[in-house]
């Protein structure tokens, strides 16, 4: 049966397409519990081909009614890792943003001092083992992440970014937003990494990053409440205990001596 099948454009570019499906539904579930059951799931019905390429008609039949039913189990079984498919294609795969020409060809990227202020005040943050967490807007739109928490727009500064993050006050508890070189935003809620590789060391904090890293194309800093650890997070990797220099180089897309952990 294999033998007649006609190898042609179409044909490689539909293998191409489903081998790439398949790569970003195995990144969506990797390092989950999830993984396990996609891979029952994938190996069910491969099963399934080979019974069905044999011409064995009874399990052929069986297997075939469980593939059916198939489609409301996976949406029940994955709903978690759907929801967090349909965010990431609304987040890094925005029209507005493919359709913005000046997000398309102008790369993102921070002022001096906007940058200055960050650094030094990540700095105070490691001294005095104060908890931040920095998300450092690029291409996705960050608005609905924005309205979780107390809208600012202000302008970047140590002062501000210090007393936000103190402890007594109202906005420390969540991260900040900033986007266009301004502060859009405090006490934001970002959605929290399930991934069971996650070194057991890193917090609530660093979860959160990692998972809004994994959903859009934003940076992140974290600094540990309880080492005093900067953090720096991006696509899903994260680097720990960073220098103030370092940190200066990564806001300035210098990513050289970015040697991530996975």
């Amino acid at each position: 049966m294999l033998l007649f099948i006609t190898i042609n454009f179409y044909t490689i570019t539909d293998i191409l397409l489903a081998a790439f499906i398949f790569y970003q539904v195995y990144k969506l579930v990797k390092g989950t519990v999830a993984i396990n059951i996609f891979a029952g799931i994938f190996t069910f019905y491969v099963a399934w081909l080979l019974v069905k390429a044999l011409n064995l008609e009874l399990v052929s039949g069986i297997l075939g009614q469980f593939i059916g039913m198939g489609v409301i189990a996976l949406l029940i079984v994955f709903q978690q890792e759907v929801r967090r498919f349909l965010l990431l294609l609304g987040s890094k795969y925005n029209l507005q943003n493919i359709f913005n020409l000046e997000r398309l060809f102008t790369k993102t990227s921070i002022k001096d001092g906007a940058a200055a202020a960050i650094v030094q005040a990540c700095d105070y943050f490691s001294k005095t083992k104060t908890g931040a967490l920095i998300v450092l807007s690029q291409n996705s739109e960050l608005y609905n992440y924005a309205q979780t928490g107390v809208l600012i727009r202000s302008i970047v500064s140590e002062e501000l970014l210090e007393n936000i993050f103190f402890k007594n006050s109202p906005l420390h508890d969540g991260a900040v937003i900033i986007a266009d070189n301004k502060i859009l935003a405090a006490r934001c809620i970002l959605p929290v990494s399930d991934n069971t590789n996650i070194p057991g060391s890193l917090g609530l904090r660093h979860r959160a990053a990692i998972g809004m890293s994994a959903v859009t194309d934003a940076h992140i800093i974290v600094v540990s409440e309880e080492t005093g650890n900067i953090s720096f997070v991006k696509d899903g990797h994260f680097k720990v205990r960073i220098t103030p220099q370092e940190l200066n180089s990564f806001l300035h897309n210098d990513f050289t001596g970015f040697v991530v952990n996975k």
